[in-house]
Order: structure tokens, then sequence, then C-alpha cells
């Protein structure tokens, strides 16, 4: 059944049928998965979550919590040194002596107490690291802002189309002498992005050479995220006799997508016979789909062929540890841009585009064209099974 049908047949929620497909189990305010990791969600973290940004409202006043609990360097007194000087200088303890205690200058201390006793009932910790907080932000008024010459030539080179890169080092050409027409290309561009507004920000904006009103988000390229929730088993984990393709039963698969990526085929291979096994998806391949398709084409193999499948990074296989929990097959992936580590599938796929060909929905093709496909690819005979068809190999193999 699909995921669907067996929710309404058991009488369980979408989410639910969802979690327990997946081998999430929901505790009391968390959730285990089944890699072991529990996660667990507080009352308070439910409620910082819809606030955004965290503050609180204290003797009227609008406190930014971020801010004033990010700690920025050892040289700030802390909330927790605050409230030590509160509770020595509350005692009677001496400037020195409290410096000594805290292993701070007695200047520090001294200064601390100026500064930030704002109360009749004397010196108040919390209201201290309020104070500090807000004389820690100094606003200086953008450079472009502040020269107006400066201002006007890169406004001017904008609007000829020059990059941000080209006027911040041909600056330097035409006023060699004078520092203070110096900007770099980060400032103007967020000159552009940032500090603009409305008419001017959309004009400026227009004069770059891709048009953006909005900044794009970049991230570092070297970096990759986690493609599923389920960790990804590499194919360095896979077991060394898959390599030599001395025993049947290990898989290679991908999809072959049709016209404007609304159409697929499920293609599998199998490494040593290249017996060939494809599934229909037509226009839904989600992973639920891609999943059910799978374990249906593994239903009928013999526990023999039952051993591993390999597969690339794509989102389609997020599923598979509910594939292997169903079918026993283990799934292993292949590193990120390097489609040679499942080369059978590969190859496969190219002989497959002579029935499939690019740019073609791949929705006409039903079930029982599939089959007759594979079955004409399966009797071919081929120069790598010294001229054995691989339906003959496999055949052998299971034998043997």
């Amino acid at each position: 059944m699909s995921r669907a049908e067996a929710a309404a047949e058991v009488g369980a929620d979408k989410r639910s049928a969802a979690d327990w497909d997946r081998g999430i189990r929901v505790l009391h305010g968390g959730r285990e998965y089944p890699d072991g990791r529990v996660v667990r969600y507080r009352q308070d973290q439910i409620l910082a979550g819809m606030t955004s940004p965290r503050a609180a409202v204290v003797r009227g006043e609008q406190v930014d919590l971020a801010r004033v609990e990010r700690v920025i360097h050892p040289r700030y007194l802390s909330l927790l040194e605050r409230e030590q000087l509160r509770d020595l200088h509350r005692a009677g303890t001496s400037m020195r002596q409290i410096a000594a205690v805290m292993g701070r200058s007695p200047s520090t201390i001294s200064r601390e107490l100026g500064r930030n006793t704002e109360s009749a009932q004397g010196y108040l910790p919390h209201a201290a690291h309020r104070a500090s907080v807000r004389r820690r932000a100094r606003p200086k008024e953008p450079k472009l802002l502040r020269n107006r010459q400066l201002r006007a030539y890169v406004k001017a080179k904008l609007r000829t189309k020059w990059s941000p890169q080209q006027i911040s080092h041909r600056l330097i050409k035409d006023f060699p002498a004078a520092p203070e027409m110096r900007v770099s290309t980060e400032t103007i561009y967020q000159a552009i992005y940032v500090h603009a507004r409305g008419e001017l920000k959309r004009e400026l904006a227009r004069q770059l050479r891709r048009g953006r009103t909005v900044r794009k988000p970049r991230r570092d390229p070297n970096t990759r995220r986690p493609r599923f929730v389920e960790p990804m088993t590499p194919i360095t984990m896979r077991p060394p006799d898959v390599e030599t393709r001395a025993a049947p039963g290990h898989w290679e698969g991908d999809l072959i997508i049709g016209a404007a990526g609304k159409s697929a085929i499920v293609t599998l291979v199998e490494r040593s016979s290249r017996f060939v096994m494809l599934g229909h998806l037509g226009l839904d391949r989600s992973a639920d789909t891609v999943r059910d398709c799978l374990v249906a084409a593994v239903a009928d193999l013999p526990d023999a062929l039952r051993g591993t499948l390999t597969w690339d990074q794509g989102a389609e296989m997020a599923e598979h540890r509910a594939f292997t929990t169903a079918t026993d097959v283990a799934v292993y992936f292949c590193e990120p841009g390097k489609p040679w580590q499942r080369g059978s599938n590969e190859n496969t796929n190219g002989l497959l585009r002579q029935y499939f060909p690019g740019g073609t929905d791949l929705r006409a093709h039903d079930a029982a064209a599939l089959q007759a496909v594979a079955d004409e690819l399966n009797g071919r005979p081929r120069k790598s099974l010294g001229w054995e068809t691989p339906a003959e190999r496999l055949d052998a193999l299971l034998k043997a």
C-alpha cells in the first residue's frame, strides 16, 4: 500500500503516518529519531521562537535580550561579575579589594560604579548591564552619506553601468592624492541594498549587472547542506565485495527525467549481470513515490538478489531508511559530483535514451511498455559479459 492508503486503513492522520513510516517515535514534548537522536521541545523554547527578535519590557523600557545576553569579549564585565560587584560593594568592601577579588583593575571598578549607578537604591547589576549594552552601540553615518563628492562619483559611474568593483579600484587612479576618496566594493553594495531607500534604491540597483533590488544570499560553496533528515551511508562504507561484481544482488539506481522535469522513470541495474528493472513514476517523483516504486520493484526478488543499492544524492531518495526497513536492502550514496561511482547505471541510462529520448513526455510509457523495454535490454548480448545476455548471466549466477 501507499502511505496514504495505510494511514486510512488504520485510521491515522497524515502527520502520524509520516512519523511512523520514518521510524520516528513521538515522546512527551519531543521526538525520537531512528538513529537515537532525541529532540525535546520546551515551552520556553516554543515561546522564544514565536517572538523574533527576543525582547522584554523592563521598567517601561524595551530590552533586546539577544544583545543583553551576548558575550562579546572577556575584557567586558559580564552580568555575573556585576552581581558579584554589587554584593561586595554592599558589604562595604573597598574598590581595590573588590578589584583584587574579581581580578580586575581598580579603575574598571571605579568607572563601573560611577557610570552605571542609575538608581537611588544604589548599584543594580541588571540595570547596569542594560545601560552598558545601550552605550555599546555607536551608530556611525555611512561613508557615502558623509562625503558628497564621493557619493556623486559613485552614482555617476553606476549610471554608466560600472560595477562596484570597477568604481572602487578606479577611485585610486582618479584621486591618487585624496585618501578620503576611497570606498570598498562592499561599502558600495551596502549603500545600495542597505542604506538606500525607495526610488533611489531602485534606481541604483537597476544599474547593476543583475538589476536586483534585494541582495542574493550566498553560502560557502565548500560546505554542503545535509540533504536528508535521515543520515546517509556513504559509498566508502559499502562492503568491499560489491566492487568485485562477483556476487549478484548489488544494484545501482537513478531516475530518467522527461520533458520539463514533469515525468520520470526509475532505473535499476544489477552490477554483476547488468540486469535492468524499470519503474513507472509519471508526474509524481517525490521521495514517497520513489520509495514505493522501489519497494514494489524488489518485492518479488529472491533473498540472494537483495544486497545493496547505490544511488546519487538526489532528494528523491529522502525515504531511503524506510525503503531499507521494508526490503532489507541497504542504501549507499555516491559522493557529490561523482556519477562514475555508479557507472553501470549511467551506461544503462544512456542505452535507455534510445527508447526514451530526452525532452519527451515519459508518462506515455506505462508499466507494460517499460517491461517490454527491460526485457529487450536483458535479452541483448553484452561484450562485458562475454557476449552473454544479462538474463543468462543472472540465471547462471543464481544457480551457482
